[in-house]
């Protein structure tokens, strides 16, 4: 099948898949550290404080969610505007 005939519909972009939400990244990442932890917790590789871990994750997602919120503004800044609001 042809598909150069086919329109595409008004108000989609069709330069490819949307990138990764720096969100979802960040969530994803501190699932990892957590599980990380308690393995090498029950491997009696470190002993953990719960107040400690808490504080140094919620840190660290902040943090991580504020980089990549300038990254992504930054990025979006650099891309040519449409001229729509």
């Amino acid at each position: 099948m042809d598909s150069s005939n086919i329109s595409t519909t008004a108000g989609q972009d069709t330069a490819g898949p949307a990138p990764a939400r720096v969100g979802t990244v960040v969530w994803g990442l501190i699932v990892l550290a957590l599980a990380a932890l308690i393995i090498m917790a029950q491997l009696g590789i470190v002993t953990l404080n719960g107040t400690y871990v808490l504080i140094g994750l919620m840190i660290g997602a902040g943090a991580a969610l504020v980089v990549g919120g300038l990254v992504s503004a930054r990025k979006r800044d650099n891309e040519t505007t449409t001229g729509k609001s």
